[in-house]
């Protein structure tokens, strides 16, 4: 039998939690858990047979096997159901753009895609630096390399 690729995105990772959490013999029973989600039986006979459904139920239960039912855990699963609230107010006319900007900043700073820059404040993304150190009384000569949009170009200072 085929799946559909669009059922996986029927499900929400917060069923998946929840899910496994029911699994483990805590939280809600499977009831509580269909009509807080807005699921039927059926629907989740299809889940049943989504792979990545079961994936994820299977990590999570693991999780909760392995390091218990941790407030990190709980805030984790919180944080990535709330990144479709998040998405909604980024798309949506109503939102104000500073609130629009200070949520696109803290997703992509969630995600770890920030620039990083090192002790010096320079931008590394992309470049490369290289101190190069003589030794004795002469002056250590850096080189930097980045890739500018019109190509890569390299500097290089005496510094005193």
């Amino acid at each position: 039998m085929f799946l559909n690729p669009a059922d996986s995105f029927r499900w929400s990772d917060r069923l998946a939690f929840d899910m496994a959490l029911a699994l483990e013999g805590s939280g809600e029973t499977l009831d509580e858990l269909k009509r807080r989600h807005q699921v039927t039986t059926s629907d989740l006979l299809d889940f049943n047979k989504d792979s990545v459904f079961l994936k994820r139920v299977e990590h999570y239960r693991d999780e909760i096997r392995e390091k218990g039912m941790t407030f990190k855990l709980k805030a984790r699963a919180q944080a990535e159901e709330l990144l479709t609230t998040s998405w909604l107010l980024i798309h949506s006319p109503d939102t104000s753009a500073a609130v629009k900007a200070d949520l696109i900043k803290s997703t992509v700073k969630w995600a770890g895609l920030e620039t990083k820059t090192d002790e010096d404040g320079g931008n590394t993304a992309g470049g490369v630096k290289i101190n190069i150190n003589f030794g004795g009384n002469a002056p250590p000569m850096v080189v930097t390399a980045s890739a500018e949009p019109e190509g890569d170009f390299i500097e290089h200072s005496d510094e005193v």
